[in-house]
């Protein structure tokens, strides 16, 4: 989930995220301080004597290989062994890792490694895409993806030349998710078919409610970087165009809107991660704050663990334009398809995760919340819309609202076209810059001739 991770380190910063992103057996995972690795054994097989087949499998939480044990203990015919090396992304440590075993191949070679949302086209359609295995080369075809409803954004970040290498098991598609009090007071209503109205579709009407909102003492957003990645994900092209770096109409349009917030004081002018915006998912910032955009995973993993009064006063509506936050992609390493009882094992485990639709499959106990029997643990949107649309989504910080019914075409609504795999850099350089010129420390012209240069300077990547 990241997650997509984005991943959850304490209450005060999430890499994610992207990186999401943090739940794991039906709470969230916290994000490991340093290298794990341990064994989980499946049963022998009903035919007694073939050996194990262990499977090695890399992540940046715990969250992928807590799923294991779920699999083991619905799997108990299942022939299998599984050894984990988690790998925290704190301090960059996880991918050079991942590269270094990748590359260096053998029998302790990742058969199985997560990808977050940061940096996942890297290893999908980037300079380590020729590691990953086509699903169809698993046994897992596009047949089993149209089943199952996973979301084409999803699909296309996983995808390379139109062969599928990845898939998650979350989905991050992102809505807009609101406080249903400062909604009756300033529209009259806190449904969800009228609000998501009154604040789009498109940027002016947002900035319309902002008006509203702000002559009754309210700010829309918490900070710049809540729209921030409603901007990013429905640009229409990423970063990179041709090799040169490319400033999309639409991101470059972030400057303004950005200005237009502070100007007007329609925010709290906070930085997400930060004490100041966890504040305001409380109520208690400058400034009551009527939103936030995310996904299911800000809900259950970043407010849920914030909103202390104001928890039950929350809804979730249809954002201003289509976006996704965060995520993790699973992949497999081409070299398990040479040998078939891993490529099996594999599949099945990779199909289990993504894949499975039934009762018994990961996204029905993810999205339910029934990772762990006889405890209610945290619902999630999963990537598989068909499950999804026959589990109950109705969780008490939105007032049980089923918050499914507007993730579900949220995540249909998402792009995954606009992705490079620099954006992790590029991102936090431009939104820097966006800040200087917000802050009136740089006119318009220098924000994004200083944006340029380092991004010269870091990735050696030339402007058009």
């Amino acid at each position: 989930m990241k997650k997509m991770k984005r991943v959850l380190v304490g209450l005060s910063l999430m890499l994610v995220m992207s990186s999401v992103l943090a739940a794991c057996t039906g709470g969230g995972a916290k994000e490991p301080n340093n290298t794990t690795q341990s064994t989980n054994n499946g049963s022998a097989s009903k035919g007694g004597d073939s050996p194990k087949v262990t499977i090695n499998l890399w992540s940046f939480t715990d969250e992928i290989p807590n799923m294991t044990k779920k699999y083991l203990e619905t799997h108990p015919d299942a022939n299998v062994e599984f050894k984990t090396t988690v790998i925290a992304t704190t301090d960059g440590a996880y991918q050079p890792a991942l590269d270094q075993a990748l590359a260096a191949g053998g029998k302790d070679a990742p058969d199985i490694y997560a990808a977050e949302a940061a940096f996942v086209l890297k290893y999908t359609q980037g300079d380590a895409s020729t590691y990953a295995a086509n699903y169809a080369d698993l046994g897992l075809d596009d047949q089993m993806v149209k089943d199952a409803g996973i979301a084409q954004y999803s699909v296309d970040i996983g995808s390379k030349d139109g062969e599928l290498k990845g898939l998650g098991y979350q989905a991050t598609g992102g809505a807009f998710i609101y406080r249903r009090s400062l909604a009756k007071d300033t529209f009259g209503t806190d449904d969800p078919a009228t609000i998501k109205n009154e604040i789009g579709p498109g940027w002016d009407k947002f900035f319309e409610a902002a008006a509203k909102l702000k002559a009754k003492g309210y700010g829309i957003v918490s900070g710049d970087g809540d729209m921030w990645h409603a901007i990013e994900n429905s640009s229409d092209k990423g970063w990179i165009v041709d090799g040169k770096l490319h400033i999309d109409p639409k991101r470059e349009e972030f400057l303004d809107l950005s200005k237009k917030l502070k100007d007007n004081g329609y925010h709290n002018d906070t930085q997400d991660w930060t004490e100041a915006w966890y504040a305001d998912m409380s109520g208690s910032g400058a400034q009551p704050i009527f939103g936030f955009f995310g996904p299911a995973w800000l809900i259950n993993y970043v407010m849920n663990g914030q909103v202390k009064d104001t928890n039950g006063d929350w809804a979730v509506t249809e954002p201003p334009t289509g976006f996704f936050w965060g995520g993790t992609w699973l992949l497999a390493n081409n070299e398990v398809t040479k040998d078939e009882a891993k490529k099996a094992a594999v599949a099945d485990f990779i199909k289990w995760i993504t894949l499975d639709t039934s009762e018994t499959g990961l996204q029905h106990y993810w999205a339910n919340g029934t990772m762990n029997e006889g405890e209610q643990g945290t619902k999630d949107s999963v990537a598989s819309s068909v499950v999804m649309e026959k589990s109950n989504g109705e969780v008490p910080l939105l007032g049980g609202q089923n918050m499914f019914e507007v993730f579900v075409p949220a995540n249909a609504n998402a792009s995954g076209k606009n992705l490079t795999q620099y954006d992790e850099t590029i991102n936090r350089l431009w939104r820097d810059q966006v800040r200087e010129y917000t802050a009136g420390n740089k006119d318009r012209e220098s924000a994004i001739a200083t944006f340029k240069q380092q991004v010269k300077d870091q990735l050696d990547i030339d402007s058009e």
